[in-house]
């Protein structure tokens, strides 16, 4: 069995294999899969990693390994203008639930409480097989926001920044 600890760069080496998973697997950080050569791998990635479509994974053995978003049921949201659809992801949102945010459209897991409340909101929500990729959140790895400031009226500026996670603006005072 392949033991799959950390991931990989993906410029490191081209990829031996694939694995395929849909979203509510790439979120797991144990797990047992079968790659695309039909051989079994263990994952045992740091707690809180999800993985996306086209992360490198580096197996204990060097092998390269690439996660590919699986098909999967989902909602494909469309709003005839701008604001509907800003209101049916408000709403999705406090129902705090995953979400893809593309280009005019939105995708969350297939469920028909929420197609309903979609075209309640005026929105259109057709289910379909496509690859799942939320949003990772305000408050995940990538999120907060970061910024270099100084101490006082012709003070340096530090060295390094400091990572906030929150998603609010707010004044430091200096």
């Amino acid at each position: 069995m392949l033991i799959i600890e950390r991931k990989a760069d993906a410029s490191a080496a081209p990829s031996s294999a694939e694995l395929v998973l849909p979203f509510e697997l790439r979120q797991k950080s144990r797990l047992r899969a079968v790659l695309s050569t039909g051989e079994e791998a263990a994952l045992f990635m740091p707690r809180g990693t999800v993985l996306r479509d086209g992360d490198c994974l580096q197996a204990e053995d060097g092998r390269v390994v690439r996660v590919v978003a699986q098909a999967e049921r989902v909602l494909h949201i469309t709003a005839p203008d701008a604001r509907t659809l800003t209101r049916i992801a408000y709403h999705l949102g406090n129902r705090h639930m995953p979400l893809q945010v593309g280009d005019g459209w939105l995708r969350v897991e297939a469920d028909h409480v929420l197609r309903d409340m979609v075209l309640g909101l005026g929105g259109e929500a057709v289910e379909t097989e496509a690859p799942f990729e939320p949003e990772a959140g305000a408050y995940g790895g990538h999120g907060g926001h970061t910024h270099p400031h100084s101490h006082g009226k012709g003070a340096k500026i530090h060295d390094h920044f400091h990572d906030h996670a929150h998603g609010h603006s707010h004044d430091h005072g200096h």
